[in-house]
């Protein structure tokens, strides 16, 4: 920027920050007072609540009363802010950097402009601050960079987030004292610095004493014993496909004559091993051959009981086809 502009722009910034900080400092005092008397008939409302024994609405309405309490104060430091920017205004119009004893009031109207949307006069003193000392000085005061500046009671009035069981307490506390309630607070405290169980994490249960050893004896237990349980088993299935007459004849290749004449069996999966009892036994090729002759027979069963009802439906059609005629 040239020395032109500079001196051109030096008495724009002056008029243009005094009249923002001065509508801003109007502005900011209108909204205590209206806040001031909404805290008053808030603080009223959780008495009669707690004077009623309704503690669970009044420990939820105390969140609102201490996030009004904070935005009031912040207003009030934002105030003394304001006002001391504004005797300051001729040395900050004077200088080009930023002088060290205004910065921290700067730099705090800066970080509570987007915070305080009620006083949008502070983002027309945020932007009139972004043009004179650049991005890169209001961007370390908003994202509360190390030596930003800002003001450590501006932070923490202006955070967003759920007040201390302590704080609560303290402040049903004050609201009984202020309106000479006789309230007991132990079912509150109790209720307060209760540990609300995460359901999102499951139901935590107590086992039983000797459940806990049951536990530790199942998971330190090796798994040799089941891979052995399955390689026995596959060692029987192997044996059962070589001694079984069925099996062994579907892996023998056959001839271009067989393979027309005499189709290749069918595989039986459906058939099982039996034993004895005992274990280790295997089965018998010649109970493989009953239960295939089984088989055979209950479908023979199946398709005579067929037939049979078909004819017996046919009968009963054509008896209902005579009665028809005689009647027409």
């Amino acid at each position: 920027m040239s020395l032109l502009n500079q001196l051109f722009n030096r008495g724009v910034f002056g008029s243009k920050c005094k009249t923002c900080l001065t509508l801003a400092l109007s502005r900011m005092k209108l909204l205590q007072n209206k806040r001031e008397l909404n805290l008053k008939q808030m603080r009223k409302e959780i008495a009669q609540f707690l004077l009623a024994g309704q503690e669970a609405i009044a420990r939820i309405r105390v969140e609102h009363v201490i996030r009004e309490q904070n935005i009031w104060a912040a207003f009030e430091i934002l105030e003394l802010f304001c006002e001391f920017v504004l005797a300051r205004i001729p040395i900050i119009d004077a200088q080009k950097e930023c002088p060290a004893e205004v910065r921290e009031a700067v730099a705090s109207i800066i970080f509570a402009s987007p915070r305080c949307s009620e006083v949008p006069d502070l983002l027309q003193i945020k932007n009139l601050f972004t043009a004179k000392y650049g991005k890169e000085f209001v961007m370390a005061a908003s994202e509360l960079r190390p030596d930003s500046g800002v003001n450590r009671a501006i932070i923490e009035k202006l955070s967003i987030g759920t007040p201390s069981p302590e704080e609560r307490l303290k402040v049903l506390k004050e609201i009984a004292k202020e309106y000479h309630l006789e309230w007991d607070s132990s079912e509150t405290e109790a209720e307060l610095n209760k540990r609300h169980e995460d359901l999102l994490a499951g139901a935590k249960q107590a086992l039983p004493e000797g459940s806990h050893s049951q536990v530790a004896s199942i998971q330190s237990c090796p798994k040799s014993h089941t891979n052995q349980t399955s390689m026995d088993s596959r060692q029987e299935y192997v044996q059962f496909q070589a001694s079984s007459p069925t099996m062994a004849s579907c892996k023998k290749p056959l001839a271009k004559t067989d393979e027309v004449n005499h189709p290749p069996p069918i595989r039986n999966y459906n058939a099982e091993k039996f034993s004895d009892g005992r274990k280790g036994t295997k089965a018998q090729p010649s109970d493989v051959l009953e239960v295939a002759r089984a088989a055979i027979a209950s479908a023979e069963r199946a398709t005579a009981a067929a037939h049979a009802a078909a004819a017996l439906v046919s009968v009963n059609f054509g008896s209902l086809n005579l009665q028809e005629s005689k009647l027409s």
